[in-house]
């Protein structure tokens, strides 16, 4: 349920903080319950009732209606193919990040859904995981880091205080070394 995940569930009072007004953060403010039920709205997943439902499908459909997909490579985004998060560039580094502390990114997610519809075969999917998973140009990540106003070796000290050591390997070089063979074990 969207009212209660992670991102919305832990409030906006840091950004009042920060100085923006009430009326600034309204997008970023889901409604409670209460406007819900005042409003009459309900949201519905479509997913569950369009059989033919998945992220390839609904790409199929939304790009010759205007959508414009992201040309970059997996290699910069971790995206295979360009479709999701579209309307900004740090969700890539959200998905390394996510990679680096449970040990599955936007890759997983892609071909997990291509296994179950049967789209994909497994060795596929194992060869695209572990090529793509988790990775994030640097011209990503230096563009938050000015966003926010650090520096990229403080983003890093962040990021590698969040590694999930039992999946991962962190050197004294500051690389990190994936201790998993995807697909195995499993």
């Amino acid at each position: 349920n969207l009212r209660y995940s992670n991102t919305l569930s832990s409030g906006h009072a840091w950004m009042l903080e920060s100085g923006y007004s009430p009326a600034e953060l309204i997008p970023y403010v889901y409604p409670d319950v209460e406007q819900f039920d005042d409003a009459n709205i309900q949201i519905i997943y479509l997913g569950w009732f369009l059989g033919d439902w998945s992220l390839l499908n609904n790409a199929a459909y939304a790009c010759p209606s205007g959508l414009r997909i992201r040309d970059a490579h997996p290699s910069n985004t971790g995206d295979l193919y360009g479709i999701s998060n579209l309307d900004e560039d740090w969700h890539n580094m959200n998905q390394m990040i996510k990679y680096l502390k449970f040990g599955f990114g936007k890759v997983t997610e892609y071909v997990n859904e291509e296994l179950r519809s049967g789209t994909m075969k497994r060795s596929e999917a194992i060869e695209l995981v572990e090529q793509y998973d988790g990775q994030c140009s640097d011209e990503y990540i230096e563009s938050f880091c000015a966003f926010i106003d650090i520096g990229t070796e403080e983003f890093w000290t962040h990021v590698r205080q969040s590694l999930n050591l039992d999946l991962f390997d962190l050197h004294a070089d500051g690389s990190v070394k994936r201790k998993f063979k995807v697909g195995v074990g499993l």
